[in-house]
């Protein structure tokens, strides 16, 4: 075989071996890289090892302060320095709304002070609503999120007849934030209207809003017909749907009724014998317990974007049965974050 020829199939062999060797050493560096923890294929993961409690706590807390507040809490139980990064000023200061201070400049003598520890501010502004606005409204924080929260006294809610005797009256009860609230005494036309500025609303936040009321032991005319709610922003078409302010679901007997005309009105007299009425139940038309023993029932909801002007309005209304009712007591409207 001439020399020529055998140079080059030395060559061509020498090619082949380099190019096994480089290719079984990718395979290697490839098995060492990819892990399989659960049984299944994982490219491009590498384990680092890092003792995340010798970081110093301003670290710690600097990242604690980019979760939620429970997540804050479950933290506290890693070690005694996750407790100490996760309860500190530096994590709650930054949970609480930047207006803080311009809106309890208008609050009683009374509320939580701003100087106290932030955990222990943030959750006294979670666990006791204080009243702003000459008592027009009641503030508070979303104890999961640390949004603001707020509830629309009786007394600034738009209820027709609300100063005339005969249909409304004014009383004060003790489980009540407000000083005063408006008891139905009777009416045909329910018509309760409120209002809240946008701005004071957290941005970028799904709000709901809530009627919270009461009904006394004689309350009558709310189990069949349903009131017409609503929220929106003033000038723009709200979102309606139907509830039923009867916290017993329509499961008490009716009776027949017989109107009798008074003044300019048909007020309903019960007179007859009872019969049932069954009515297929749906639990988001009806009322739910509160923490603080009162009601309340949804109106509807409201995505706030932040940095616009408005007004929202949330109605309650029954104008069309021509029933009358009574009974009622309406403590506010209350507007707070939605949870997911």
């Amino acid at each position: 075989m001439p020399p020529q020829t055998q140079t080059k199939l030395l060559r061509r062999s020498t090619t082949k071996r380099r190019r096994r060797t480089r290719h079984r050493a990718l395979k290697q560096s490839k098995k060492k890289i990819m892990r399989n923890d659960e049984g299944n294929e994982q490219r491009g993961a590498v384990t680092v090892e890092l003792d995340l409690q010798a970081l110093p706590e301003g670290c710690i807390a600097n990242v604690i302060s980019l979760t939620t507040p429970p997540d804050a809490c479950r933290l506290s139980s890693v070690s005694r320095s996750f407790r100490s990064a996760a309860e500190s000023d530096a994590v709650w200061s930054k949970f609480l709304p930047p207006e803080i201070p311009t809106i309890l400049s208008h609050t009683a003598a009374d509320a939580p002070s701003c100087r106290s520890k932030s955990k222990e501010f943030y959750l006294a502004l979670c666990d006791h609503p204080v009243l702003i606005d000459d008592g027009k409204l009641s503030f508070s924080l979303d104890k999961w999120s640390g949004k603001k929260c707020y509830m629309v006294a009786a007394r600034d809610l738009a209820i027709v007849w609300a100063d005339t005797p005969n249909y409304w009256k004014w009383i004060s009860v003790n489980d009540s934030r407000f000083g005063e609230v408006a008891e139905l005494v009777g009416v045909c036309w329910l018509e309760i209207r409120g209002r809240i500025d946008t701005r004071l609303l957290s941005p970028l936040t799904m709000y709901k809003a809530y009627l919270v009321f009461k009904l006394t032991a004689a309350a009558y005319g709310f189990d069949y017909q349903p009131a017409e709610v609503s929220v929106g922003l003033v000038g723009s078409e709200p979102t309606k749907h139907d509830v039923f302010l009867d916290a017993d679901r329509g499961q008490t007997q009716s009776y027949q009724i017989v109107p009798r005309r008074i003044g300019i009105f048909h007020r309903s007299r019960i007179l007859g014998l009872q019969v049932s009425r069954p009515r297929e139940i749906d639990d988001d038309q009806y009322p739910k317990e509160r923490a603080d023993g009162w009601l309340e029932i949804e109106l509807g909801e409201f995505f706030c974007k932040g940095g616009e002007d408005g007004a929202l309005e949330m109605t309650c209304l029954e104008t069309k049965g021509g029933q009358w009712k009574g009974g009622l007591i309406v403590q506010g409207i209350e507007v707070r974050p939605k949870r997911k």
